[in-house]
C-alpha cells in the first residue's frame, strides 16, 4: 500500500509510524538524522512483528553518537537480531532525510518544530530511488553494533541476578529519556550497579553478568563502582568465602536512594552525582 499524501506532523514520529504501518516489505533509510534514527528505533520496536524489513545507510559518526545511548542501542541491537533492522555507513548522504518503500518517496523536511514528509508515486522515479539507494546499501559496510539486544539483558539479569533485580532495571529504564553517562542520564553500568545494590547483590555477580551479557568488562564495572563508593552512592560490605579473597556486597550509601522507589533512583542517583 502507498503512502498517499504529503504529511505535515509536529514530530517525525507521526510520518515514520504511517511509513512502516504502510504494508510494504521493506523500508530504505537514507541519511537519516540522528532524531529519525532514534525515533525510528522506537517506533519499530513498538510495532514489533508487523515492521517491515528496514534498511539503513547513515553517517558513521552519527550513528556512532546515536548509539552511544544504551536505551537506543538496545533497543536497535533487538531489531537487528530480530533481522528487522540492517545499518550501514556512507560517506555521502541526500539532501534530505529519505524514506524508500516499494510505492514511494519520502523526503523529511523539518521547519522548525514542525515536520513535512514530502511524498512523491511517480513510479519510474520511485524506481530510480530504490535501485540507487538499494545499491548503495548493498555496496556500504555494516555498522557495528556492540550493545547487546535489551531482551537478552533482561532474560539473563532475571536468571544470572534474580526477578527483582531485573524488574528493577527496567524501572530506572523506563525513568529515563537517554542512558549516556556524562551527565545526559545515568550510563548502562552505573544502572546495573545502582540495581545491584538496592538488591544486595554481590560485585562479583553482577559484574560477570555484565560481562557476559556484553555490557562491560569486570574492569569497568570495579572502576565505576569504586567511583559510585568515593561519591557516597554506594557501600560494599566484605562476604567471606570459603576460598581465595571475601568478596564485596553492594549497598545502596545514601539514605535518599534507599528511600527512593526503583522509578527515582536515577533522578535521585543523578542529582547526587551533579
Amino acid at each position: 500500500m502507498a503512502i498517499r499524501s504529503n504529511m505535515l506532523a509536529e514530530g517525525v514520529e507521526e510520518i515514520l509510524q504511517s511509513v512502516l504501518s504502510a504494508g510494504g516489505d521493506e523500508v530504505l533509510v537514507v541519511d537519516p538524522t540522528a532524531d529519525v534514527v532514534e525515533t525510528l528505533v522506537a517506533v519499530a520496536s513498538e510495532l514489533g512483528g508487523e515492521t517491515p524489513t528496514i534498511r539503513m545507510v547513515a553517517d558513521e559518526p552519527l550513528l556512532k553518537d546515536v548509539m552511544d545511548d544504551f536505551i537506543v542501542a538496545s533497543n536497535a541491537a533487538d531489531l537487528v537480531d530480530a533481522e528487522t533492522l540492517s545499518m550501514r555507513t556512507a560517506t555521502e548522504g541526500a539532501e534530505n532525510a529519505l524514506l524508500v518503500t516499494g510505492d514511494s518517496v519520502v523526503a523529511l523536511v523539518s521547519a522548525g518544530d514542525r515536520v513535512a514528509g514530502l511524498v512523491t508515486e511517480d513510479e519510474a522515479f520511485v524506481e530510480q530511488a530504490r535501485d540507487a539507494y538499494r545499491t548503495e546499501w548493498e555496496e556500504s559496510p555494516t555498522f557495528k553494533l556492540r550493545t547487546p539486544p535489551i531482551s537478552k539483558v533482561r532474560s539473563t539479569l532475571e536468571a544470572d541476578v534474580g526477578p527483582k533485580a531485573r524488574d528493577d532495571f527496567d524501572a530506572v529504564l523506563s525513568s529515563l529519556q537517554t542512558a549516556r553517562g556524562d551527565g545526559d542520564g545515568l550510563d548502562e553500568v552505573t544502572i546495573s550497579l545502582l540495581v545491584a545494590a538496592k538488591n544486595d547483590v554481590l560485585l562479583y555477580d553482577i559484574s560477570k553478568w555484565g560481562e557476559d551479557v556484553g555490557i562491560a568488562s569486570k574492569a569497568t564495572f570495579s572502576r565505576t563502582k569504586t567511583k559510585l563508593e568515593d561519591l557516597g552512592l554506594i557501600d560494599t560490605e566484605k562476604v567471606p568465602i570459603d576460598v581465595g579473597r571475601p568478596r564485596l556486597r553492594l549497598k545502596l550509601g545514601d539514605d535518599r536512594l534507599v528511600n527512593a522507589d526503583p522509578t527515582q533512583l536515577a533522578g535521585v542517583a543523578q542529582t547526587l552525582l551533579d
